[in-house]
């Protein structure tokens, strides 16, 4: 995120529209589909579209921001803010810290229910933390290779749960539309608000790009698809589940158990699963990396060794504390925190769109 660099030696608009469509929807296909068919019922797509097409309205005005001036946002914002960027830089390097806790604690139970057979030691889980330091060291330029990856690690197992799935699903059980009261529905958006909070995921990685004709609609069309494989995602689960899904958690994991041929070839299904997790792993690291960039910004240091390592170390022991303390934390960060995200999803293209033009129009060259 140096605004000294030049900013597409760091990431292309390729790689963010991957990320749009093959990473960011791994965080809400764990505990989001149970948390929305347990306030939406049948209507589980209606507030999920809804949410969908509320971030689709924010990044398109993030991406029009980014349109306007062949400088990139992150240069953008340091020159208007001048002395300034320091708070900028510490409010979103906090609220990145804080967006990490919930997947973190969502992917920490997750790993202790599908891989363990056995109750495992309190640090079992502490090697996914070595990890964590190691990509936040590594930087955007390295994540967008991930994104790159993506495309196989994601769109392959994904389409092949479904496919399992397909065969014991009952589109019906969807029926009829717009069954639920409209408190419900409002209860659902609300409840599910930190999983939706996509275009301040994808901020960091458009402000790094130099615009270019054309990545508007490479990002708008790769967090489309994104949008339209979950919301496949949940018709599916709902269909299979219907009303013991808001018990269903860690929906990926067991949207397939039901196929059939598993009787006789075995869990194929661990496959595939095993890989989706891996795309998991790249989401659950996306707000701690940012964080970690955000900082070593901030801070006189040649690497990021030392802040990815002390921000790896302070989230793995809380962590350990909030392990039992989940319930807690989750009626916080989806109740009177719910508002937080709204207003900043809103509030941060509107500021982008008013910062210093100066640089001209963006160049009329394409690129892939």
């Amino acid at each position: 995120m140096q605004s000294s660099a030049q900013p597409n030696d760091q990431i292309y608009a390729r790689q963010i529209a991957f990320c749009a469509a093959f990473i960011l929807p791994m965080g809400k296909l764990l505990e989001t589909p149970s948390l929305l068919a347990n306030y939406a019922r049948g209507d589980i797509l209606l507030p999920a579209a809804l949410q969908f097409l509320a971030q689709t309205l924010a990044l398109i005005g993030i991406l029009y921001a980014a349109s306007l001036s062949e400088l990139s946002l992150w240069q953008r914002i340091e020159k208007g803010l001048g002395k300034g960027v320091w708070a900028f830089y510490i409010f979103f390097a906090a609220y990145y810290l804080f967006a990490a806790i919930l997947p973190l604690l969502d992917f920490e139970k997750f790993v202790y229910a599908a891989f363990f057979d056995t109750a495992p030691t309190t640090f079992s889980f502490g090697f996914f933390f070595l990890l964590l330091a190691y990509v936040c060291c590594k930087g955007i330029k390295s994540f967008g290779r991930c994104a790159d990856l993506c495309l196989f690690l994601f769109l392959l197992p994904f389409l092949a749960l479904l496919f399992m799935a397909f065969f014991e699903t009952d589109l019906t059980r969807l029926l009829p539309f717009f069954g639920t009261p409209f408190y419900k529905l409002s209860q659902a958006v609300s409840k599910t608000a930190p999983h939706f909070a996509d275009t301040l995921l994808l901020f960091p990685l458009i402000a790094c790009l130099r615009f270019k004709k054309g990545d508007g609609i490479k990002i708008t069309v790769g967090y489309g698809v994104g949008a339209l494989l979950t919301l496949l995602f949940f018709a599916v689960f709902f269909g299979i589940f219907s009303s013991i899904a808001p018990r269903e958690h860690y929906a990926f994991s067991k949207i397939a158990q039901y196929f059939s041929a598993l009787n006789v070839v075995g869990r194929i299904d661990l496959i595939f699963i095993y890989l989706l997790s891996i795309v998991l792993l790249f989401y659950t690291c996306l707000p701690v990396l940012y964080s970690t960039e955000l900082i070593s910004n901030l801070l006189p240091l040649k690497g990021k060794a030392l802040p990815a390592s002390a921000l790896s170390l302070g989230l793995f022991f809380f962590v350990l504390f909030m392990n039992k303390r989940y319930d807690d934390f989750y009626s916080i960060i989806s109740g009177k925190c719910a508002p937080i995200f709204y207003f900043i999803t809103y509030l941060l293209p509107l500021f982008c769109i008013f910062l210093s033009k100066k640089g001209g129009a963006y160049a009329q060259s394409t690129r892939t």
